[in-house]
């Protein structure tokens, strides 16, 4: 068996089509957007056995505090030892950037017994929540002094925001360790297509977006709903929800869904308030580095 790192696009086009295979129910980056990440802090990787492709992986510094690593193998080649390599070499990669820990996240049991095996304990949960569209009305007007528009005609608003709404938004998701966003990463991957902005005068204080699945036309995942602290539990949120669902419907979605922190008990009650329905959960399991065994 032979791990290549991914250069070309049609090594991308083959790493993309295993987690399509392994992640089916998650949307996959398309070759721009992997393209786009192109990084030496990042490394993709095909496992290739006797010609044909068995598995791939992915590792680069987390959006928190130390590396992420992710190896997926196709279902018919596991149990082999594919995983057990892709993952050592994803780890070192993480420890040649400096790392001291590395992250994963596993959604199955065999998933978690492989992890465990390997020395990773659980620090998180979220949950997938599904949404499916039907007859969106349009939501009624914002709280009163509130404007919303969308964030594409307002160019250069949503990076702007980033060290006031941006920072305190991130600070307070529910997770084990605080995220670790740079400017240039909101401006370029925690905006939606199409993303609401909530404004009170030219001051952004909330969001709510979609990012559609190339893969499976019909469905979308939200991008970042959040409210600045002091206008939440106003019905921002609802508010920008209910667009998002409205603008589904009128492009001809059957389905949202949306990942969210288990401690993030606010958001979940509201998605369930809108017709969400929890689906699936997702365990983060964390280690220090190096990986010996």
């Amino acid at each position: 068996m032979d791990l290549s790192v991914c250069v070309t696009d049609e090594q991308y086009d083959a790493w993309r089509a295993v987690r399509l295979v392994v992640e089916p129910a998650s949307r996959t980056q398309s070759l721009q957007e992997i393209r786009a990440e192109d990084s030496p802090e990042r490394l993709l990787l095909l496992a290739v056995d006797e010609g044909h492709v068995v598995g791939c992986g992915i590792a680069k510094k987390g959006e928190t505090a130390g590396g992420f690593v992710m190896p997926r193998v196709l279902p018919e080649h596991r149990r082999r030892g594919v995983g057990s390599a892709l993952l050592h070499r994803l780890a070192d990669h993480c420890g040649d950037l400096g790392l001291t820990s590395v992250s994963t996240g596993v959604e199955d049991e065999g998933a978690l017994a492989f992890a465990e095996r390997f020395g990773f304990v659980e620090v998180d949960r979220e949950v997938e929540q599904v949404r499916a569209v039907g007859v969106e009305p349009a939501p009624g007007a914002p709280p009163e002094g509130v404007v919303v528009v969308e964030a594409s005609r307002r160019p250069g608003l949503w990076g702007a925001c980033f060290e006031t709404f941006g920072r305190e938004v991130l600070a307070d998701f529910a997770l084990h360790s605080p995220l670790e966003i740079t400017a240039g990463q909101w401006n370029a991957d925690w905006c939606g297509d199409p993303m609401w902005l909530a404004l009170l005068g030219d001051e952004v204080i909330g969001c709510a977006g979609l990012i559609r699945d190339a893969d499976r036309p019909g469905r979308a995942e939200n991008s970042l709903t959040a409210v600045s602290r002091a206008w939440r539990g106003r019905g921002v949120a609802s508010h920008l929800k209910r667009l998002t669902l409205h603008w589904a419907a009128q492009h001809g979605l059957e389905e949202v869904y949306t990942w969210t922190q288990d401690g993030n008990a606010s958001m979940r009650r509201l998605n369930e308030h809108l017709g969400y329905v929890t689906t699936r959960s997702s365990i983060t399991v964390s280690r220090p580095l190096p990986l010996t065994i």
